[in-house]
């Protein structure tokens, strides 16, 4: 589709097309300037003379001073940018003032009035779904413009201007602006329209809850959808007071610790019993003045226990003495109690900062990566049944290459120039949803199903902002990287950070290619888990194809999940939370008429259940070291079956054999058979599983057919042997009475 027609297209019916980017008649200027075939400019004469008659052409006559130039151009798209920055602030204003009647008017409203409140929501509603359509017409228009001025540098290379209108579009307030106190405003409406209740603070340690942690990528431009879907449940955490509270997001920078083998990076890749990761935490803007020195700690959660985070508070000179272990604890300690701590706390305090200066003093840790991002929080206060966090403008900077003047100095100069091998932008935002369960069947609320229904969350298993930053920054110094950095999506801001080497070639030859085993799989990834990746690699690009994967549909359910087409794209969303597509492809894919009847009997027969065929959801399987054994105890098990069956008939057949009773032949042979049907369906069973357990295919793990029709086979032969036996008695009876 051109792009023409796709803006065309998506025109917000109630905007109409004035508003938009008139495209055609910039496309129509371009036309006309790579017609005439343009000569460069000498850009070297720096003197011009009034008097000097016009240029001509190539047959000598005067160029027609009213056609068409490239200044026709430039002007065309300085008008075309006022017009779509005018347009843009004009409605973001009359968002607002909508925004300051509704909260003028609920302040009298009666709660105790549900057709009052709905109401509310409704015009809440509307304001939502106009900031969403202006946002569209935001990025429709944007999108446009970086078309437009590439196709003019291409068709018109005389005179580039991309570059130029580019950085001018990022310095207007239509792109660059924050409009997020829509956000908190909104969000304010509906909190009070639910009438939230601060929760109490849970302080009986006895009590128990499941928690469960998962991160997902977000597109750049379902960011406010999501924030929509989930401030209609969970209200905004202002952080700040006064003009500070207009923002709905704050900066956060975390600076951790490791040293030059990079020791606490590895480990926690192999996510190891016990490995740490530490790090120095601040937020806001500017030089910190307080920083939180945090440990975390990862358990396995098959073991019963769970990973940790545990801080402390200290002041922005005091770093120096947590790094050189020089710390005063113990004076410290004393103030803590005389300002009214207990001694249990105060010992638990001593005993934190204690083990995190041991730490870095023996494992002679130092600043290595910055994690730097603006964090929007979702959370009832003191409720923490469902928390939402999303980071936005995620970027990862190397703390390495500076002289850190023995701790003075632990993060790099905000006032320096970083190189561009020094920092890398993370291309997606990060959400992360903390449930807390009262057990492993409890079922999270049906708004939050239905945010992982949407199509607009990518899960990525175990994703880590520090591991990125090390892979993708420190590329000579790391044994192995994250199984994501294949994603193609990433490839791209990698690439642009001097991380290529951890990355796959994608420009191999066939010959190439034949010599290696895997070629989509990149130097240290795992090829066995390329279906996590939610975007593909670059050998499988699914960019335009790929959905939200954290959702439960069937194809989920059963571990058959194949490449989707645009129209079950657009079915699989729900919800309200409509996306659209451009440019997309079509790709093939199986259809359930082209299965046997095998394999509906049989599921793990399917062609469809194989890792090659899998693009399977991005969730995965927990999976615990039992499960191996387990597999392998009913594969010995459903063999013990077979071997028992068989040597019942082998048995039958020796003593008919000393009898010569025609009929036990039979029933013997026909247990046989069977027999040897357990021994190759557990095999077949054990290897399918075991495939699924090493892929982590989300879904069920069994064959539910399988063992009734082994069992019915069985259950029909004994059968007919109880039957014959009952007709032998019953002539043998009515032979002796006879």
């Amino acid at each position: 589709m051109k792009y023409g027609q796709y803006l065309t297209e998506n025109i917000a019916p109630e905007y109409g097309p004035t508003p938009y980017l008139d495209y055609r008649h910039l496309d129509g200027i371009i036309r006309i300037l790579s017609s005439k075939n343009m000569a460069r400019v000498d850009i070297d004469n720096r003197q011009v003379s009034l008097t000097t008659p016009p240029p001509t052409n190539a047959k000598g006559i005067a160029l027609d001073p009213a056609a068409v130039t490239d200044e026709a151009f430039f002007s065309c798209m300085d008008s075309e940018l006022t017009k779509v920055e005018a347009f843009t602030l004009r409605k973001v204003t009359d968002l607002r003032n909508l925004i300051n009647d509704v909260d003028a008017k609920l302040r009298d409203v009666d709660f105790n009035n549900e057709d009052e409140i709905s109401n509310f929501e409704k015009k809440a509603d509307e304001i939502a779904t106009n900031f969403l359509t202006l946002e569209k017409y935001v990025n429709i228009n944007f999108m446009g413009f970086h078309k437009i001025l590439k196709k003019h540098d291409k068709y018109c290379p005389a005179n580039p201007c991309k570059t130029f209108y580019i950085n001018r579009m990022h310095s207007q307030a239509w792109v660059r602006g924050d409009y997020s106190d829509v956000v908190v405003r909104l969000s304010a409406i509906y909190t009070a329209l639910r009438n939230d209740q601060v929760g109490e603070e849970n302080t009986d340690p006895s009590q128990s809850f499941l928690r469960s942690t998962t991160k997902y990528w977000i597109k750049t431009e379902h960011v406010s959808k999501v924030k929509y879907a989930i401030l209609k449940h969970l209200p905004v955490f202002v952080f700040g007071k006064g003009a500070e509270a207009e923002s709905d997001s704050q900066l956060t920078n975390s600076v951790y610790l490791d040293n030059d083998q990079l020791e606490l990076y590895h480990a926690r890749l192999d996510k190891g019993p016990g490995a740490l990761a530490l790090r120095l935490r601040w937020y806001g803007a500017g030089e910190p003045a307080v920083v939180f020195p945090e440990r975390k700690t990862h358990r396995d959660k098959w073991i019963g226990e769970v990973s940790m985070k545990e801080r402390f508070m200290i002041k922005e000179k005091e770093v120096q003495q947590i790094l050189t272990n020089t710390y005063p604890i113990e004076e410290k300690k004393k103030q803590m109690i005389l300002k009214g701590a207990s001694q249990e706390e105060a010992d638990e305090w001593e005993c934190l900062v204690r083990e995190i200066t041991q730490v870095i003093n023996t494992k002679q840790l130092v600043p290595t990566m910055r994690t730097q991002y603006t964090r929007t929080a979702f959370q009832i206060p003191f409720d923490a049944t469902v928390r939402i966090s999303l980071d936005t403008n995620l970027c990862m900077i190397s703390e390495r290459g500076y002289d850190l003047k023995n701790g003075a100095v632990w993060h790099r100069d905000p006032n320096q120039t970083l190189k561009h091998n020094e920092i890398t932008r993370f291309p997606h935002a990060v959400l992360e949803i903390k449930l807390e369960l009262k057990s492993e069947n409890s079922m999270p609320p049906k708004w939050v199903s239905d945010l992982h229904n949407s199509g607009m969350l990518y899960e990525v298993h175990k994703l880590s902002k520090f591991i990125h930053g090390c892979a993708v920054m420190l590329p000579e110094d790391v044994r192995s990287v994250p199984y994501w950095v294949d994603d193609v999506t990433l490839r791209q801001s990698i690439l642009a950070s001097g991380g290529g080497r951890i990355l796959v070639r994608s420009d191999l030859s066939e010959k190439e290619k034949k010599k290696l085993k895997n070629p989509g799989a990149g130097p240290g990834a795992n090829q066995v888990y390329d279906h996590l990746l939610p975007f593909g690699d670059v050998f499988n690009d699914r960019t335009k194809t790929a959905i939200g994967r954290s959702r439960g549909s069937k194809d989920v359910t059963t571990g058959t999940t194949h490449m989707r087409t645009p129209e079950d794209i657009n079915q699989a969303t729900n919800g309200n939370y409509p996306i659209e597509f451009y440019n997309e492809e079509n790709d093939e894919y199986f259809d359930e008429e082209d299965e046997s009847c095998c394999v509906s009997v049989f599921p793990f027969c399917s062609p469809r259940n194989t890792s090659l065929s899998v693009v399977a959801p991005t969730s995965v399987q927990k999976i615990e070291p039992k499960v191996f054994f387990a597999n392998e105890r009913t594969f010995l098990h459903w063999l013990h079956a077979g071997v028992t069956l068989y040597t019942i008939s082998a048995g039958i057949l020796v003593f008919a054999a000393k009898e010569g009773v025609n009929w036990a032949h039979w029933y013997a042979m026909s247990l046989l058979p069977i027999a040897l049907g357990f021994c190759m369906y557990a095999l077949h069973v054990f290897l399918w599983r075991a495939d699924r357990i090493k892929t982590r295919i989300p879904g069920r793990w069994d064959d539910p057919r399988g063992p009734i029709i082994l069992g019915s086979c069985v259950v029909l032969v004994l059968s007919i042997n109880f039957g014959t036996k009952l007709v032998q008695i019953w002539n043998f009876v009515h032979t002796d009475e006879l």
